[in-house]
């Protein structure tokens, strides 16, 4: 995620505002917004309140806090193609460079991985597909997974999310919810490039 911040004498410059966990950062904005409007209702919030807001909710004090300390990213218009920087091979260790093989181009896991290293990455494609914060059936997350594989088997990578702990349930099999994870850099270029197939 960028903000871009305007300077009348430098012009627009790009401030990378980075966040870990995506559903705390929407908590911490929403409740921002809610104490706004308790003190000015109706009145919605500034571009500079607003930019400050997101720079709180990511855990930095203010806007200006955060450009302080961000690395200087190159001006709006020439930075390189989003698919490019994120899913650069670069970016992808061997052994992401190899779970990525083992998708399709729509993103779907077109073969269950020899390796058992190459397996535990290729899981986090699939917990890529399931919504956080909803509870699903085990036909739901049985239709997800037969619709993000090709290769017809379910079950396995069903319980591997579990055993990973990408996935929880109930004992009795009754719900499962995808559970708040932080991908490491490997699996973050993964998903990046997964997420481009899309």
């Amino acid at each position: 995620m960028t903000t871009t911040t305007a300077s009348a004498d430098r012009g627009r410059t790009l401030v990378p505002l980075h966040c870990d966990d995506l559903s705390q950062f929407a908590k911490a904005l929403r409740q921002q917004l809610r104490e706004h409007l308790q003190k000015t209702p109706g009145d919605a919030p500034s571009h500079v309140q607003l930019l400050n807001m997101l720079a709180r909710a990511a855990g930095h004090r203010s806007v200006q806090a955060l450009r302080a300390q961000a690395p200087r990213a190159p001006a709006a218009g020439s930075l390189p193609a989003p698919a490019a920087a994120a899913c650069s091979p670069a970016a992808l260790g061997p052994h992401a460079v190899k779970a990525l093989t083992q998708f399709d181009e729509q993103g779907r896991l077109s073969r269950w991985p020899y390796k058992f290293s190459v397996q535990r990455l290729a899981m986090w494609g699939l917990w890529l597909r399931f919504d956080s914060g909803r509870t699903y059936t085990e036909r739901e997350v049985n239709e997800i997974l037969k619709a993000w594989t090709t290769y017809g088997d379910h079950v396995t990578p069903r319980r591997e999310l579990v055993e990973m702990k990408l996935l929880g349930r109930q004992p009795d099999c009754s719900a499962y919810w995808k559970e708040p994870q932080r991908p490491n850099e490997e699996v973050r270029a993964l998903l990046q490039a997964l997420r481009a197939r899309r």
